[in-house]
């Protein structure tokens, strides 16, 4: 039962991002050309995401033992603290996501609608995991 809700739970989010515009690459750069063509729809697609999110989680930080519906532990951050590894990697994470027009989940989208062309993202992203696991690591 667990696999099958994470199933059409994973669906329905891919059907979520496919409906916003958050898999469409050029979608994604029209909204990061502030100075340009700016499309401030996905603005709205990012609130709404916080406005749904933000109850269940504000329920888990509250929780001395936070847990998901099936009673499984959820492993919340203890770092707090703003610091360079953070910065950097936010920094990275903004820099491809303005190259490419993509981050990591619309990615699989986009290789289920056949734009294999994506690959050569997911891949790099890929390295880029596992040079950030063997350089720390974790």
């Amino acid at each position: 039962m667990k696999k099958m809700l994470a199933f059409i739970f994973g669906a329905l989010f891919s059907v979520g991002l496919m409906v916003s515009g958050m898999s469409n690459p050029e979608k994604v750069l029209d909204f990061l050309d502030l100075f340009g063509d700016w499309d401030a729809s996905l603005g709205f697609v990012m609130l709404g995401a916080i406005v749904v999110a933000f109850i269940p989680f504000q329920k888990a930080l509250r929780s001395s033992a936070p847990k998901t519906i099936f009673a499984e532990p959820i492993d919340l951050p203890r770092h707090q603290k703003i610091d360079p590894k953070l910065i950097s990697g936010s920094l990275l994470f903004g820099i491809g996501w303005g190259i490419a027009g993509v981050c990591p989940a619309p990615s699989f989208t986009l290789i289920g609608l056949g734009h294999y062309q994506i690959l050569y993202f997911v891949v790099a992203m890929l390295v880029g995991v596992l040079i950030h696991r063997k350089w720390t690591g974790a």
